[in-house]
């Protein structure tokens, strides 16, 4: 009597039985660990940057592009996400191209290291709610590039007090002209801006910076 040997589903089929909720909390998750997979190559501590995880947020949100059946919350969670994949790649490229390449100006050192030129000031844990926390970072060029950080800073701090999160192109627009207004104002080059989280309410201050 010949026995027939029994085929193991297929490990996509489990991932098409999620629902568009899961697969969308999926791309999140999956967004946030290869942000942070990138920041480890970039840093050293890994030699291949992150392609499987790269591919499977594309595929991610190339599925849920094509998906007819998404409710508004939802696409504007998908667009959200992609916006800002969009955003990372740019910044992903250039930095491995200067990991490849080397130094070649001055400005390389903040896309390279670092992540354009962050002060250092990370947010403690166990904050009081009512305890202003502020995050700072310095600009020093007009690219759109520069300004993801800051983009990611607010974003966090709007999502924390449940605000809207606004999309980047708009906030990089503001950004640019509110810092190119700055510097020729004050005649100078870099431009320091700060997140402000206070009692629900989020602010942005930007001073200028002539001592750099």
């Amino acid at each position: 009597m010949r026995l027939l040997r029994r085929r193991s589903p297929p490990r996509l089929l489990s991932r098409a039985l999620l629902t568009i909720e899961e697969e969308l909390a999926l791309l999140e998750d999956s967004f946030r660990r290869l942000k942070i997979e990138y920041d480890i190559y970039f840093a050293g501590g890994s030699k291949k940057p992150p392609v499987d995880i790269d591919g499977r947020v594309q595929g991610l949100i190339r599925r849920n592009l094509e998906n007819g059946h998404l409710t508004f919350t939802q696409r504007f969670r998908l667009h959200a996400v992609a916006q800002r994949y969009s955003v990372f790649t740019d910044l992903w490229r250039r930095k491995t191209k200067i990991k490849d390449e080397g130094y070649r100006h001055p400005k390389d050192t903040l896309v390279g290291v670092g992540g354009f030129g962050h002060l250092e000031a990370p947010q403690p844990h166990g904050l009081d709610p009512d305890q202003e926390q502020v995050e700072s970072f310095l600009l020093l060029t007009g690219d759109v590039l520069e300004v993801v950080a800051l983009y990611e800073a607010v974003v966090r701090a709007r999502e924390a007090a449940g605000l809207p999160l606004g999309a980047f192109d708009s906030f990089a627009t503001f950004v640019h002209n509110k810092s190119e207004e700055i510097r020729t104002q004050f005649h100078c080059q870099a431009v320091e801006y700060t997140v402000l989280a206070k009692s629900g309410k989020v602010r942005l201050k930007a001073r200028p910076r002539k001592d750099i």
